[in-house]
C-alpha cells in the first residue's frame, strides 16, 4: 500500500480527476459525499421533454436519395494518404546483407594486400670454436659459458677426440660466439643474419690456422649456423662451400641424456676417421 499523497500524485500524472475505490483502502482520505451520492432514476412512464418535442423524421424520397448519393459518396472518399517510396528506402535485410558485403571486400583487401616481412626472432645460441689436431670443432656450449675441466660435456668431448685418435685436450680458437650480438638496437640479427655470422667466423679463423682436414659440428645450434641443417643430418658428413668437408654430430648434453645414441656415433665415426687418420699420423 502507498501513503495518500504518492496515490494522488499518481493519479494526477496519469490525469485522472475523480476515481472511486472498489473497497476501502487503508490510509486513505475519506471521500467526499457529493461523489458518493447516486443520481435519482428516471420516471419510464413521463417521456423525455427533447423526444417529445421533436417531430418524426419524414421517409426520403427516391428522387432525392438518387441525387444525395454522389454527395455522400464523395464525402466519404478521402484522398490517398502519400506513402513512402519502399523501393528508395533500404529494408532490413538490404541493409544488413550491405554490411556483409562490405565486411567481406574488407577481408578480400586484407587477404590480398602484400604483407610486409617482418624481421624474425633472433636465435639464442652459444659455440666454441676448438682445434684438435686436424680437426677443427665447432661444439655447442650447453649452459652459454666457457667449459670447465671438471665439466661433464667437457669431459665427454675428451673422451670422443681419444675414440677418434686426437688430441683429448683441445685449443681454444678465440672467444666463444654467443647470439644474438647485441641486446637493443635495429640490427637485423635473424637466423639468415646468424647463419652469414657464424659461417664466416670459422672462415676467417681457419684462413689464420691454415685449414682443417675436417669441421665438427657438435649440437643442433652448430649444425643451422654452420651447415644450414638440421638434426636429421646427425652421423653425416657435408660439404659446406668456403669451409671444406664437415661432419654432424649430435649435442654433447644429448648425448648425456641419451646414452644409447653413442653406439650409432661409434659407428658414424668409424666411417670418417679415414679424413684425419693420416694427416694426424
Amino acid at each position: 500500500m502507498i501513503s495518500e499523497s504518492s496515490r494522488r500524485a499518481y493519479l494526477a500524472a496519469m490525469q485522472v480527476d475523480c476515481w472511486l475505490p472498489r473497497m476501502a483502502l487503508p490510509f486513505a482520505a475519506p471521500s467526499p459525499a457529493q461523489w458518493l451520492d447516486a443520481p435519482e432514476p428516471l420516471a419510464l412512464d413521463e417521456p423525455l421533454p427533447a423526444l417529445a418535442a421533436r417531430p418524426a423524421p419524414s421517409p426520403p424520397s427516391p428522387t432525392s436519395l438518387a441525387q444525395a448519393t454522389p454527395l455522400a459518396v464523395e464525402t466519404r472518399v478521402r484522398p490517398p494518404l502519400p506513402r513512402p517510396n519502399v523501393s528508395a528506402l533500404p529494408t532490413a535485410q538490404a541493409a544488413a546483407q550491405s554490411l556483409v558485403d562490405a565486411s567481406a571486400a574488407v577481408e578480400v583487401k586484407t587477404a590480398t594486400a602484400p604483407l610486409k616481412d617482418k624481421p624474425a626472432a633472433p636465435p639464442r645460441f652459444a659455440l666454441q670454436l676448438l682445434r684438435a689436431g686436424p680437426c677443427v670443432l665447432l661444439v655447442e656450449l650447453p649452459t652459454g659459458d666457457a667449459f670447465t675441466r671438471r665439466d661433464p660435456a667437457y669431459l665427454l668431448l675428451r673422451d670422443l677426440l681419444r675414440a677418434a685418435g686426437l688430441p683429448d685436450s683441445p685449443q681454444l680458437l678465440g672467444e666463444p660466439v654467443r647470439w644474438p650480438l647485441l641486446r637493443r638496437g635495429s640490427l637485423d640479427q635473424g637466423p639468415q643474419a646468424a647463419l652469414e655470422y657464424v659461417q664466416g667466423f670459422i672462415a676467417a679463423r681457419l684462413e689464420q690456422e691454415g685449414g682443417c682436414r675436417c669441421l665438427w659440428l657438435v649440437g643442433l645450434p652448430a649444425v643451422r649456423f654452420a651447415g644450414a641443417g638440421d638434426a636429421d643430418l646427425y652421423h653425416r658428413e657435408l660439404q659446406i662451400d668456403g669451409l671444406g668437408a664437415a661432419w654432424v654430430l649430435p649435442g654433447l648434453e644429448l648425448l648425456i641424456d641419451e646414452p644409447a645414441r653413442k653406439a650409432e656415433l661409434w659407428q658414424a665415426m668409424r666411417r670418417v676417421m679415414h679424413r684425419w687418420e693420416v694427416a694426424h699420423e
